[in-house]
């Protein structure tokens, strides 16, 4: 027999009403493909890309493509704070990867399960980046977040951290130890990082054993054991398509031969090198595909198809040389905006969507969906009309930040303020950090005839900075938002590997 407690009894007893009424209406289920920087055009339908993502494509042909997706802080552990709270940057707690997100606060996950919700996740979570502690089994931390079953792991660099290979400390590895790979998936790691982006190489490990892999059965395990006539929450959180730039032999013979365009005002490795850093890149994006496209199969399998609603989308992007940056951090557009794809009933098919959106949103969208009511603390709000068809706009302008920079967007110019373009480079990414400093000048893009973002027109278009700088959020008091860790030697820092 199972134990209840009182605040059980208590927390169902008083959610009963609302659960009822929402399952009556057919609450649908939610299954949130969430790979980790994927940057917003690396797909299909750009014609100057040869990347293949036919599963992507079939699954916003059943809805909606968003072509101005935003992160509100380009880096794993803010954006995701960001997301499970529905906040932008400055609220969210969390202001870079040497913290935490804050055990006591409300996440939608929590919010959707306490409304009668089966709330799983699976995969890179990155809520305790700085402890990079995610438990051996994966579930540390699973009721206070709010899930009802989970399996953490840690990011291409954080499992193999902290003598990983040898003592595991999250489910991947140990899944590795035991098959005896741990310690070569842990040597093929640190080389690559200390050859950074130009470690093109395949890995050693079977196709089979590749994490984003083992991510995706874990996701199918985690659906094995959904409870009977629930409604479910699914976030498959793919480590992939993030540096180093590691594949398979099988995902390699796929994309060697493919000629990509040079980064954007890059002056670093040789063309050929690049060549092979956008295949890697390309590689790992196809394989996410083909993930997709079992997740679909899946669900038909299941007979649920027709009530999951299905979003696809990431953390923040990947600069991938543009503007001689890798990783992330940076407000570019390449760093900044995601792909954002979401299909499932009620939703328009075929709408491409130029409509301002950020995935904060995501987390409200489905507590609309479910009729969960609003989360504790959101600023984030539902853009449900926009994918009904209903309207064509959702928000008039996209803000984001970190450390010491923020921005503002209207979806044709871009103001950013606290950013110099001509920092120096920390770290082994080659990613520039800005110091906090109050003389920088403003950069401003027109990003309708400017979409690489190579000409600061400030100082031409004084309106538009007065007018948008309006838009910007106030100064943050608090000193964590305002510098970068890695400056001042923080555990963790911004750029953790992971």
């Amino acid at each position: 027999m199972t134990n209840v407690t009182r605040r059980d009894f208590l927390g169902t007893a008083l959610l009963a009403p609302r659960a009822m009424r929402a399952a009556a209406a057919g609450r649908p289920n939610f299954l949130y493909l969430l790979p980790d920087q994927f940057r917003f055009d690396w797909l299909s339908g750009n014609p100057s890309l040869p990347v293949r993502t036919p599963n992507l494509d079939a699954l916003a042909s059943r809805g909606v493509r968003f072509t101005k997706a935003a992160v509100p802080a380009p880096l794993c552990a803010p954006s995701r704070a960001c997301l499970a709270a529905g906040c932008e940057y400055d609220e969210c707690g969390v202001a870079s990867n040497a913290e935490n997100f804050s055990l006591s606060r409300p996440t939608y996950y929590r919010k959707l399960r306490d409304s009668g919700y089966h709330t799983a996740a699976c995969g890179k979570l990155d809520l305790s980046k700085a402890d990079n502690d995610q438990g051996i089994d994966g579930r540390k931390h699973m009721e206070e977040w709010g899930f009802s079953d989970m399996i953490n792991c840690g990011g291409k660099g954080d499992a193999v951290g902290r003598n990983g290979a040898e003592d595991p400390h999250e489910p991947y590895m140990l899944y590795l130890k035991k098959l005896g790979l741990a310690r070569t998936h842990a040597g093929d790691i640190a080389q690559r990082y200390g050859h950074g982006y130009s470690a093109t190489f395949p890995t050693p490990l079977p196709d089979e054993h590749y994490c984003d892999n083992w991510v995706g059965r874990t996701g199918l395990d985690l659906m094995k054991r959904f409870p009977a006539g629930k409604p479910w929450h699914l976030a498959v959180n793919f480590v992939g398509p993030h540096d180093p730039e590691d594949i398979t032999v099988r995902m390699e013979k796929t994309v060697r031969g493919r000629n990509f365009w040079q980064p954007n005002a890059c002056t670093q490795f040789t063309p050929d090198v690049h060549y092979a850093i956008r295949q890697n890149y390309t590689a790992m994006v196809e394989n996410l595909d083909r993930w997709v496209g079992i997740y679909v199969k899946e669900l038909k399998r299941r007979s649920e198809l027709d009530n999951t609603i299905i979003v696809f989308s990431s953390d923040h992007g990947e600069m991938l040389g543009d503007h001689d940056r890798w990783a992330k951090t940076v407000p570019y557009d390449a760093s900044l905006c995601v792909p954002l794809i979401v299909a499932g009933p009620g939703i328009k098919p075929g709408q491409r969507s130029n409509a301002l959106v950020s995935i904060v949103d995501i987390g409200a969208t489905f507590l609309d969906y479910a009729d969960a009511g609003k989360l504790e603390g959101q600023t984030a709000s539902s853009f449900r009309p926009l994918l009904e068809g209903k309207t064509t706009s959702h928000r008039e302008f996209v803000s984001s930040g970190l450390f010491g920079w923020r921005l503002v967007s209207d979806g044709r110019y871009k103001l950013i303020r606290g950013y110099d373009p001509d920092a120096g480079i920390i770290g082994t990414h080659d990613v520039r950090v800005v110091q906090p400093r109050t003389d920088i000048p403003p950069l401003l893009f027109n990003l309708e005839s400017d979409p690489l973002e190579n000409n600061n027109i400030a100082s031409k278009a004084p309106d538009a900075v007065a007018r948008l700088s309006k838009l910007l959020p106030p100064p943050n008091p608090d000193p964590r938002f305002n510098r970068d860790p890695r400056l001042s030697g923080a555990r963790g820092g911004a750029g953790r590997r992971g």
